[in-house]
């Protein structure tokens, strides 16, 4: 199987994902389900159906993230030693070339991306034209309005 990038905060994150799950979600499920087969027929009961499609999601949502741990390198920005290269956990201030604006990301695995808070997953698009590039060169990436154009002005690892 192949290993999951992790930075220590996403490790973090699915930690307490799975703690969750496994212990108030699951149990939770457990006694809606009890509850549905009390009232009867199971056939027609509506209430023991949408328990047993949580339950199926939780225990495929636990194994994914046990999977993901047990998979996981976790990658620490404050230990890199890129050479200034972007990498995986580095944070990229850019300049959108058109229209001069800047922006700053966190490139991080997909479990822990979100755009509010600054955060690309390794896979998207603009991540994967930023990977082994330096502070000064230009990228171009496919985004949904088009090709974009963006300058790196500093590469960190905090």
């Amino acid at each position: 199987m192949n290993s999951t990038p992790l930075t220590r905060h996403g490790a973090n994150l699915l930690k307490q994902e799975l703690h969750n799950l496994k212990k108030y979600e699951r149990p939770y499920v457990i006694s809606q389900i009890s509850e549905a087969r009390a009232h009867g027929d199971l056939s027609e009961n509506a209430e023991y159906n949408a328990a047993k499609e949580r339950q199926s999601f939780i225990e495929g949502r636990i194994t994914d993230i046990e999977n993901k741990l047990n998979n996981a390198v976790i990658i620490d920005p404050l230990n890199l030693d890129a050479d200034g290269r972007v990498v995986f956990a580095s944070t990229v201030y850019l300049e959108n070339l058109e229209t001069s604006e800047k922006v700053t990301y966190q490139i991080v695995g997909i479990d822990e991306a979100n755009i509010k808070e600054s955060k690309i997953s390794i896979t998207s698009p603009i991540a994967r034209a930023l990977i082994g590039k330096t502070s000064g060169d230009i990228i171009f990436f496919k985004s949904p309005s088009g090709l974009q154009e963006y300058k790196i002005l500093k590469v960190i690892y905090i």
